[in-house]
C-alpha cells in the first residue's frame, strides 16, 4: 500500500466570474522513501495541490471532492484538531519563499523550537537543544550561534535550510517541497537539492518535489507527474518521461529546455499561455497550444489512462 494515496482530488475557488477548478480530479500515489516530481508551468495548480494535501487552502478556495490517504487514513475527513497533529509528524511542507514563511521578529532558533515543543511536547530547554541540533543537521555552520539570528540576518540559502530544519523537526513521513530552490543561485540550488536527498535517505521520508524545472526532477525523482490547467496530463517513471514522452505538453516542455549540445540551437517556446481556469476551452485544455490538435480534441476532456505499461497520458493522440 502506498504511503500517500491521492484520489480524484478537486479544489475550487469561487470567483466573481464563476468557479475556477484549480485542482481538477488529480490522482497519484507516493511510496515510502520515493520521490515524485510534480511539474508544470506557473498557474498549472502545483502549489494549490500541495496546500490541499496540507488542508491549508486559503479562502475562498475549498476542497470539494477526493480523498487524501496517509497510511490508509483519509486526511480530508479529519477534524481540524486531529489534522493539526498530522501536520508536521505525518505531512510537512517547505514553502516556496522562506522570507515570507518565517516570522521576521523571532529568532530562527525560537521558531524551530516552537514547532518542536508543539509536536513533541518537550520542555523549552529540550526544544531549544533540538532546534540547534536540527540547524546542524541541515548544514548551517555554528548552529548554536546562528540559532540566535533573525531571518534577515541570514542568506537566502541559509533561510531555506532553516525552513527545511523546521519541516523535518517532527520526523514527517512525507515531505512536500514547493519550489525549494526558487530565487537561489545555481550553486546554492545544488546544495539544497543534495541536502534534501541526504535527509530523505537518512530519515526514510517520501518526497513530493514541486517544480517547473525538469532538470531538477531528472536528477531527483523516481516518478514524474506533469500538470496542466489543474489536471495531471502525464504520469510515468522519470526515465520514460525523458526518453519517450507521450503527451504533447510534456514533449513541448522538454523541447523548451536548453541543452549542452549546439550552442546555436534555438529553443522551442510553447505558444500561448495556460488558459484562464474560468474560460477553459472545451475538451482538452491544451488543444489551443498543441501542434497535434484535431477536431476530436474539442469533444471531451481526455481521461488519464495507461498508454504504455506504467505510463499514463491524457491525450487521444498519444
Amino acid at each position: 500500500m502506498a504511503l500517500l494515496d491521492v484520489r480524484e482530488l478537486t479544489t475550487v475557488f469561487p470567483l466573481e466570474g464563476g468557479v475556477a477548478r484549480a485542482v481538477d480530479g488529480i490522482s497519484f500515489a507516493l511510496e515510502r522513501g520515493k520521490v515524485l516530481g510534480l511539474v508544470g508551468e506557473s498557474g498549472s495548480g502545483k502549489s494549490v495541490t500541495a496546500l490541499s494535501l496540507m488542508r491549508l487552502v486559503p479562502a475562498p478556495g475549498r476542497i470539494v471532492a477526493g480523498r487524501v490517504l496517509l497510511d490508509g487514513r483519509d486526511l480530508l475527513g479529519l477534524p481540524e484538531r486531529e489534522m493539526r497533529e498530522v501536520r508536521g509528524a505525518g505531512l510537512a511542507m517547505i514553502f516556496q519563499e522562506p522570507m515570507t514563511a518565517l516570522n521576521p521578529v523571532l529568532t530562527v532558533g525560537s521558531q524551530i523550537a516552537e514547532a518542536v515543543a508543539l509536536h513533541r511536547q518537550v520542555r523549552s530547554r529540550g526544544a531549544w537543544e533540538a532546534a540547534v541540533a536540527l540547524l546542524g543537521e541541515v548544514g548551517i555552520p555554528e548552529p548554536q550561534a546562528r540559532a540566535h539570528d533573525y531571518p534577515h540576518q541570514l542568506s537566502g540559502g541559509m533561510r531555506q535550510r532553516v525552513m527545511i530544519a523546521m519541516a523535518i523537526s517532527c520526523a514527517p513521513r512525507v515531505l512536500i517541497a514547493d519550489e525549494p530552490t526558487t530565487a537561489l543561485d545555481v550553486t546554492i540550488q545544488a546544495e539544497i537539492l543534495d541536502l534534501l536527498r541526504a535527509l530523505r535517505e537518512r530519515r526514510g521520508m517520501a518526497l513530493l518535489l514541486i517544480t517547473h524545472d525538469l532538470g531538477v526532477v531528472a536528477e531527483q525523482a523516481d516518478e514524474v507527474a506533469i500538470m496542466y490547467a489543474g489536471r495531471i496530463v502525464e504520469r510515468a517513471a522519470t526515465l520514460d518521461i525523458f526518453e519517450r514522452p507521450l503527451h504533447p505538453y510534456t514533449q513541448a516542455l522538454l523541447h523548451s529546455m536548453p541543452s549542452l549540445g549546439d550552442r546555436h540551437e534555438r529553443l522551442e517556446a510553447i505558444p500561448g499561455q495556460i488558459p484562464d481556469l474560468l474560460h477553459l476551452p472545451s475538451g482538452c485544455a491544451f488543444r489551443d497550444r498543441c501542434p497535434l490538435a484535431i477536431e476530436a480534441c474539442a469533444a471531451a476532456v481526455p481521461p488519464l489512462e495507461e498508454k504504455r505499461p506504467g505510463q499514463l497520458a491524457a491525450c487521444i493522440r498519444a
